[in-house]
């Protein structure tokens, strides 16, 4: 029996849809998100990426409460993305701790991940010494 995973792929091979990349990154990379999202929908894919930024005052999480509760609800959601997209792409010359993580999650599902920065990739192995 095929895994939900594999019936996905299927799904999308057979409906003829373009590849799908999830963007991660810090959101203090928004405006770089959002170049990347330009330039990966016009090469032809689908961009899922973060669509709110807990760092910038909005309405909908000026209560403290409702924030945390927001933030563990919005990385439930992109994790789904990272499910749904056939590759990852990491924004920015920094990786935080739920960068990390979506990188390792995207790892653990076969996911390929591109850096605009590939020197911040938690998985490439140091230089060697001069």
């Amino acid at each position: 029996m095929p895994t939900p995973e594999e019936r996905l792929a299927e799904a999308k091979q057979l409906s003829g849809l373009p590849p799908v990349v999830a963007i991660c990154g810090s959101t203090r990379f928004m405006a770089e998100m959002n170049e990347a999202d330009l330039r990966e929908t016009e090469a032809g894919r689908i961009v899922v990426k973060p669509g709110c930024d807990l760092n910038a005052p909005h309405a909908l999480w000026s209560d403290p409460d409702e924030a945390a509760a927001l933030k563990i609800r919005l990385d439930e959601l992109h994790r789904a993305k990272i499910r749904l997209a056939d590759e990852v792409l990491v924004v920015g010359d920094y990786i935080g701790d739920s960068t990390r993580a979506e990188i390792a999650y995207a790892r653990s599902l076969g996911r390929p991940v591109r850096f605009t920065h590939p020197e911040v990739d938690p998985g490439r192995p140091p230089a060697a010494p001069r």
